[in-house]
């Protein structure tokens, strides 16, 4: 089996785990130890108080040794300096790293000979052609996030694409330009973990205390609200039009863009912001909604996006109402992907009066988009393609 050198752009412990995370643990599951490296902070620090607690955090944790995780996962949090806009900053955290990987791998008794990174500026840290098998996982537009080094982000994604064995997508639009430069380029559109969110159509699960009983339809979102994210005007005007509906976000407000101001949605009594809550209790609030939606931006970033919320929400028995990402348009016969604000708001208008595809389409197309099939599928090809397992 081997040893994976796992280059993230996510913290272990963020409180809405992504790709990333399960990805790690599903590798290490197969055998393979994986020393999990966390975000190296590509956006710019910001004064916030969230920023600054993140960086005070970052400090203690890189003076510590990887923490084990998981069987075969270790965690590692880097030291390094923000502001990789700067050449000579990124220069002295190729050092750190380069030297902190070496160093932890004949501790803990690894050989990393895989790279699996997330990170599109990879190549600024360390060369990934020294690895056996080498996988960029480009899962978001990450240069259209808000603060991002949008040129040298583009520049070192480049190198990458050349430099990398194999590049796998999560939208279409996002293998759309990436097999542009490297052949070796595949679509896997995100997932989600079934069994978890189907709990969610569980008579046992007891509904959370903290919202209440319901006592009138009710829509909810669970993600980052975001304002490069979260179309907040769509939400306000469907609040508005339906005072008798009771809309419930679940999130972090400003996760990815500090300057996020949601003083417009407080506005509305019936728009509830209950902050983000621990992974463990989602299904328990997802039971409580009639519709679940994904109110979302169209921009540069959310057109390589594929929500993972949209399976967690199927597998969870919930009706679907989306705007209109690329990435859901082929599954527009299990859910509603509306191309205006007027076609989302009929959607979730019919979808409270029970005008849905049937719920055993919708949970039969969840189960076969699961963590452990994805991994299965991804591992197989690079065995296939390149006549060596990982």
């Amino acid at each position: 089996m081997s040893d994976i050198v796992f280059l993230s752009t996510a913290d272990w412990d963020n409180p809405f785990w992504t790709n990333k995370q399960y990805v790690a643990i599903e590798l290490a599951k197969r055998g393979h130890r994986v020393i999990y490296i966390e975000s190296l902070g590509l956006r710019r620090p910001t004064l916030s108080n969230r920023d600054i607690s993140r960086i005070g955090r970052r400090l203690k944790r890189g003076l510590k040794a990887p923490r084990l995780v998981r069987e075969n996962l270790w965690v590692w949090s880097p030291l390094v300096l923000p502001f990789q806009k700067y050449s000579i900053i990124r220069a002295l955290n190729r050092i750190l790293i380069s030297i902190g990987i070496g160093i932890w791998s004949r501790i803990l008794c690894l050989r990393p000979d895989v790279i699996w990174t997330y990170n599109p500026m990879t190549t600024q840290f360390m060369d990934v052609r020294g690895y056996r098998h080498s996988v960029y996982h480009c899962v978001d537009e990450v240069r259209a996030q808000p603060g991002m080094p949008v040129a040298e982000i583009e520049q070192a994604e480049r190198r990458l694409m050349k430099d990398v064995e194999f590049c796998f997508v999560t939208a279409q639009s996002l293998l759309d330009a990436r097999r542009q430069e490297n052949p070796n380029t595949y679509y896997f559109p995100n997932v989600a973990e079934f069994e978890h969110f189907a709990k969610a159509r569980s008579d046992l699960l007891p509904p959370p205390l903290d919202i209440g009983p319901r006592t009138k339809p009710r829509i909810g979102f669970i993600g980052a609200i975001s304002s490069y994210k979260v179309d907040f005007q769509l939400l306000c005007k469907m609040a508005s039009m339906h005072k008798d509906w009771e809309i419930i976000l679940i999130g972090q407000v400003g996760e990815g863009d500090p300057s996020t101001n949601v003083s417009m949605l407080s506005e509305y009594e019936n728009i509830l912001l209950i902050g983000p809550r621990d992974y463990k209790d989602l299904p328990a609030y997802l039971k409580t909604f009639d519709v679940a939606v994904l109110p979302c931006l169209i921009n540069d970033y959310t057109r390589g996006m594929f929500p993972m919320k949209f399976f967690e929400y199927l597998a969870a028995g919930k009706p679907v109402v989306s705007t209109d990402l690329h990435a859901l348009r082929s599954y527009a016969d299990i859910a509603v992907i509306a191309d205006s604000h007027e076609a989302f708001l009929r959607g979730v208008e019919d979808a409270v009066d029970g005008k849905v595809p049937p719920i055993e389409r919708r949970i039969a197309a969840a189960k076969e988009q699961t963590y452990e099939i994805r991994t299965d599928k991804m591992l197989a090809l690079i065995a296939e393609t390149s006549g060596s397992a990982l």
